[in-house]
């Protein structure tokens, strides 16, 4: 019961945190993050949520990557990544040296100060597609802008951790062969959803498979066909096979679940096989919609925002040592947004071509930090105690503001932003 429990009072705080986001015209996931803070301190929620509400959030995050790339299209995105390369370089390496640096200076301390950068260098995308969403923003240049460069960036991200982390705690120094292993991983990954979008995945099969008996003419508007009415099934299956597939490699879930969404298109739902040449399924335009109207749901509604409000609840308040610490943290929470927005916007206009309020709007997209974060926090906090308790908290309402920074600072610029791009339309 403890665990239903739990799970009813999220979801009582998710709607909440939906009506407070109308009220106010922001983005829910900013009140999603508030109301997790607010449970766990007030004792309404446990510390420790629990193996289901864990798992259930990570569910959350796949399906809302998942939904995010169904409405992004591939040819999009990968020119998003030719323009992205700046971004992810100059905005990944600015955080990174302005924490390690505010790291150093605090608590003169070499160790603690990478593990400081390095938790304050990859961008928490989820959080920052779900605000340009709820503003109308997702499909825009700079949203691609934006989920290019942080896949970009979480790549470099573990890279990093394999290199910092064992130096930092005490382990084992990480060599090249390591790091080359990660990277191969890595691009092993993309690599294969091209493959499977460019060979699998059509209505007929290309490239070697189609020299194979029985799947030279086998594509997934076959599979569809066999499972009419269990389409949504066939798809999630889908999904979490390739979330899977990008966890193995090393990459988070949630970047295998978008890839999922960005290789599947909706003429694979209108296509039947063994028809007439041009004819088209006048049930499968409907079912497309209903299919992503259901993502959409889950993601965006009732599963996804768990993710948020799990998240929110790593806020656990000493009130002592969090007005110790509030020097540290407004000097780290200025150094950080100055240089990402700074570094980040400058690379998009400089490096990628974006224009003025595109660069920015990527520049403040950019602020958000969640997934790797608290990864790194706990290796360095919690098992290998590098951190003191002021560098966690320091870093932990550090992430928590640059998080709501990000709806806010989004919602703030969308006039300035829309104005423009509607006038080079």
């Amino acid at each position: 019961m403890h665990t239903l429990e739990n799970l009813t009072i999220i979801w009582i705080g998710v709607l909440i945190a939906h009506s407070m986001a109308r009220a106010t015209r922001l983005t829910p996931a900013l009140f999603y993050l508030f109301m997790g803070a607010l449970f766990v301190n007030t004792g309404l929620l446990s510390e420790d949520p629990g193996e289901f509400i864990s798992g259930f959030a990570e569910v959350g995050i796949i399906l809302i990557m998942f939904a995010l790339g169904f409405e992004e299209t591939t040819s999009n995105f990968v020119t998003g990544i030719k323009r992205s390369w700046g971004i992810a370089f100059f905005g990944g390496l600015a955080p990174f040296l302005t924490a390690y640096s505010v790291a150093l200076y605090f608590w003169q301390d070499n160790n603690m100060a990478l593990v400081v950068g390095l938790a304050m260098t990859a961008t928490a995308v989820s959080l920052t597609l779900v605000s340009l969403k709820s503003e109308g923003l997702s499909k825009t240049r700079a949203a691609t802008g934006i989920m290019t460069s942080a896949v970009l960036d979480d790549i470099a991200s573990l890279a990093l951790v394999a290199i910092i982390v064992p130096f930092a705690t005490g382990q084992a120094a990480a060599g090249m062969a390591s790091v080359i292993i990660i990277m191969f991983k890595a691009i092993g990954f993309f690599v294969a959803v091209g493959l499977l979008s460019s060979w699998i995945l059509p209505t007929e099969s290309k490239g070697p498979l189609s020299f194979i008996p029985g799947l030279g003419r086998f594509g997934i508007a076959h599979v569809f066909s066999f499972t009419r009415g269990q389409r949504t099934l066939v798809i999630l299956i889908f999904v979490m096979g390739v979330a899977i597939g990008s966890h193995a490699l090393g990459l988070h879930p949630a970047i295998g679940a978008y890839m999922a969404g960005l290789i599947l298109r909706e003429e694979y739902f209108n296509d039947v096989p063994g028809s007439v040449p041009g004819e088209i399924d006048e049930d499968a335009p409907e079912d497309f919609n209903n299919i992503k109207r259901m993502v959409d749901n889950v993601a965006f509604v009732w599963i996804g925002p768990v993710f948020f409000v799990v998240l929110g609840s790593k806020i656990i308040f000493d009130w002592q040592l969090l007005v110790s610490v509030i020097p540290y943290v407004v000097t780290m929470t200025l150094a950080l947004i100055t240089a990402q927005v700074l570094s980040a916007s400058l690379a998009a206009r400089y490096t990628g071509g974006f224009n003025f309020t595109e660069s920015v709007m990527i520049g403040l997209g950019m602020l958000g930090r969640a997934e790797l974060a608290f990864v790194v926090l706990d290796i360095a906090y919690v098992q290998n105690k590098v951190l003191t308790d002021e560098a966690f908290y320091t870093l932990t309402v550090t992430a928590f503001f640059l998080n709501i920074a990000v709806p806010l600072s989004i919602r703030l610029w969308k006039p300035y932003f829309v104005r423009q791009n509607s006038q080079h339309k």
